[in-house]
């Protein structure tokens, strides 16, 4: 008798891209799902009904996406675009463009605008509310030491993580000049940046297995707090072998993270008791994108070779929706011990 194997990965989405996965994100406003992919697509998915309720084709591989709200998002492209997307009717416009592919997509709610970063060394700031056209929308143009790898948002404030190991920080309302100019304490590459929930930092990961935990406070005491530690790491014969930390997604509720990594796992941290809180079991293959939903209940992985060790055959790309159990995402209370009578 055929037996059912328990669904551990969490739910497979139908309609997969069908090249490498570049990003996933949750709606702010529902469990819609937005993908952006090296096949030229952005697909806008039902996560709970497991459903594709559009696509969008563009000129090239789309490097990332993000939504503006439930109607409408925008892309990244590496043809050098910024577009917007109208889910309700299909279309999109070009807000504008970058002189190389465009890397990175933020909408910020604080200031109403979209951040892009792009592989030119530039940040382009867009109000989509002005009529279509480049010169309509683009509010400024701010140079960066290098190519713009990631971006991430907390009210007005703005990571900017480059390679070269730069991280710049911006105060969305003065935009002249960043706030702090910060090297990132990690020896390698930066692949993600994620701000706390909180507002009081970042995390940085790198290609080489770590993650850094940053405090924007620049007071010695908060200085004090910062801290790194090694993750998405095996022993085999003796040898270390260091994973990619691709992905990062902080936990809305209760402010914890989880990591993905090339090693098809996926970790959850607690950064404050500085402990690992749960792993989840391996996925098929490199773990691209990370996303939960907005009230943490749902936590949607991509699955998809990240071409770390080069052309290979490889796992059909996929995207997991897996119900979050508080027992994997919430901070254990300290033990402390009797005190003495």
């Amino acid at each position: 008798m055929a037996t059912t194997t328990p669904v551990v990965s969490g739910r497979e989405l139908t309609n997969p891209p069908s090249d490498g996965i570049s990003n996933i994100r949750f709606s702010n406003h529902s469990d819609h799902l937005l993908v952006s992919s090296w096949d030229k697509t952005v697909r806008l998915y039902d996560a709970s009904a497991n459903v594709l309720r559009g696509e969008f084709l563009h000129g090239g591989p789309v490097l990332d996406c993000c939504f503006h709200d439930d109607s409408s998002g925008f892309s990244a492209s590496s043809d050098n675009t910024v577009r917007r997307l109208v889910f309700a009717t299909g279309k999109e416009d070009i807000l504008g463009k970058h002189d190389a592919p465009v890397r990175c997509v933020e909408y910020s709610y604080a200031a109403g605008q979209l951040i892009t970063g792009s592989w030119d060394k530039t940040l382009k700031c867009w109000d989509p509310r002005g009529a279509s056209g480049q010169e309509r929308t683009l509010v400024g143009t701010y140079p960066q030491p290098e190519r713009v790898y990631s971006l991430s948002l907390v009210g007005h404030r703005l990571v900017v993580a480059t390679a070269g190991r730069h991280v710049n920080v911006y105060d969305l309302r003065n935009m002249s000049l960043p706030e702090q100019r910060r090297e990132s304490s990690l020896k390698y590459q930066t692949r993600c940046v994620r701000s706390y929930p909180n507002g009081t930092g970042y995390a940085l990961s790198s290609v080489e297995g770590r993650v850094a935990m940053e405090f924007f406070d620049l007071s010695e005491a908060s200085q004090a707090k910062k801290y790194a530690f090694k993750c998405h790491r095996k022993s085999e014969a003796g040898r270390d072998i260091v994973y990619p930390v691709n992905a990062m997604a902080f936990h809305p509720i209760y402010g914890t993270f989880a990591t993905g990594g090339c090693d098809g796992f996926v970790n959850v941290w607690d950064g404050n008791n500085k402990k690992r809180l749960y792993q989840y079991s391996k996925y098929p293959t490199s773990i691209a994108a990370l996303s939960f939903s907005r009230d943490g209940r749902l936590l949607a992985v991509a699955s998809s070779y990240t071409f770390e060790e080069g052309p290979k055959p490889q796992e059909q790309d996929a995207i997991y929706v897996r119900s979050v159990n508080e027992i994997e995402v919430k901070p254990k209370p300290k033990a402390f011990p009797n005190p003495t009578a």
